[in-house]
């Protein structure tokens, strides 16, 4: 149970799909210089920092050759997988998650992502792109390891209930949390968002990822996690440590000035994916017009300058080309 940024679709050279075009310049290589090489080893350095800090042991895309993990390339999860969006997502999960008090307890208690927020965001990305993208044995390796971890994660929280990380109703909240976050963000700031029927594929999908890690019963369609997050709401609780997360996760990171600015950029699209409910629960202030007028069509631009800067995916690629063998 780590509540910290996952690596939402890998980014920067890792998950991000290159728009029409994008790889003509570097298919010319021998030819021509990439003038967009000096601004993507920036951008790519920048994410780089971020993003992949710390990574899982036995992260891997390329082999065993022909096994297509556990959703392959024609599955919804690939494709929103695959999108920068995820990297907004990614936080608005974080900041969901925190208001389950046995959920942020055990963070609390057992994280240390306070002392390192780089590398525990890199290893909770490592899981998220190693699921979606990597081979079959790959999957269920760092779903064994993630299972191991939770094994440790026991105690009280501040309300005195005894708490797990491996309780089933809890990693139920934290996969629905997380890829409910994911989707929410995919909506808004996804250049071409999946349909409705696409998404009830996806939920169906990735339910395979909370059961490897010991959920029950988990939501498969858009109406099933609705009627979960009803239920579940009069459990929730913006409490102490909820609040204390939040500000934490509000400020600005160590790091260049490139760094804090695209962060800052991100929590505010972060918090204004969050659900209606939560937002007042956590305290957000609500200002549709600056998200409506300002933080979504700016999120978007800089998620598609991103889509072209970026270059292109080796992860994908390895990925892709692993299943096609």
């Amino acid at each position: 149970m780590d509540l910290t940024l996952p690596d939402p679709g890998g980014l920067a050279r890792r998950l991000v799909p290159a728009l029409p075009g994008a790889g003509v310049v570097a298919g010319l290589g021998a030819h021509l210089p990439d003038p967009l090489a000096p601004v993507r080893a920036t951008v790519g350095g920048t994410l780089r920092d971020l993003f992949t800090a710390d990574r899982m042991p036995g992260e891997r895309y390329d082999a065993p050759l022909g096994d297509p993990g556990w959703f392959g390339p024609d599955s919804v999860t690939w494709t929103v997988h695959a999108d920068p969006a995820m990297l907004v997502g990614g936080l608005t999960a974080v900041m969901l998650q925190t208001l389950h008090p046995l959920a942020m307890a055990g963070v609390a208690e057992h994280s240390d992502f306070r002392e390192r927020p780089l590398e525990r965001l890199g290893r909770t990305s490592s899981f998220v792109i190693a699921t979606t993208y990597g081979a079959t044995p790959v999957a269920e390796r760092m779903a064994r390891a993630v299972r191991a971890i939770h094994g440790s994660v026991v105690g009280t929280a501040p309300d005195g209930r005894p708490y797990a990380a491996g309780d089933p109703d809890l990693l139920r909240w934290v996969h629905v949390a997380e890829f409910h976050s994911f989707v929410r963000a995919h909506q808004l700031y996804a250049v071409h968002p999946v349909g409705d029927e696409a998404l009830d594929r996806y939920w169906d999908e990735v339910a395979v990822i909370a059961e490897a890690l010991g959920a029950t019963e988990v939501p498969r369609s858009r109406a099933e996690v609705d009627a979960y997050l009803r239920a579940v709401r009069p459990e929730l609780v913006a409490g102490p440590q909820a609040r204390e997360a939040l500000r934490f996760l509000v400020r600005p990171i160590p790091g260049p000035l490139p760094l804090q600015a695209a962060y800052l950029g991100v929590v505010r699209a972060a918090l204004g994916a969050l659900p209606g409910w939560a937002r007042r629960m956590l305290r957000v202030p609500r200002l549709p017009g600056l998200d409506l007028a300002v933080v979504r069509p700016a999120t978007r631009t800089a998620l598609a300058g991103l889509r072209l800067l970026a270059g292109d995916p080796p992860t994908l690629a390895e990925a892709r080309a692993r299943v096609a063998a």
